[in-house]
């Protein structure tokens, strides 16, 4: 008997997975770091990126293939997604001396 599923339902499936596996990530990232949230940007064709900020300051993020797959997976997780990074999410970040030494290697071309 035929697959009876078509192609867009298959589709759909492949990426309802996908969103499921980064929710399952980003629950892991969550849990390590005393609570998350997050924030979605679009990246061109390679996707979207989660930028993830846990409650501790700790900081990570994941790459979805689409946008609409980056809000699943957030909304999957259950975090709190913010529409910007602005400055008070930003603040939220904690850097440590690898973060401000590469910062600084970029400003002065290292």
């Amino acid at each position: 008997m035929a697959d009876t599923k078509t192609a867009d339902t298959k589709t759909a499936d492949r990426l309802d997975r996908t969103a499921a596996k980064l929710a399952k990530r980003i629950g892991t990232f969550a849990k390590a770091h005393g609570g998350a949230e997050g924030q979605v940007a679009y990246i061109g064709r390679r996707g979207a990126r989660i930028v993830l900020v846990g409650a501790d300051g700790g900081w990570g993020d994941v790459v979805a293939p689409s946008y609409d797959v980056a809000v699943a997976a957030v909304e999957k997780a259950g975090i709190t997604r913010h529409e910007e990074f602005d400055g008070e999410f930003a603040a939220k970040v904690e850097t440590g001396p690898y973060e401000w030494k590469r910062m600084a290697g970029i400003q002065i071309g290292g």
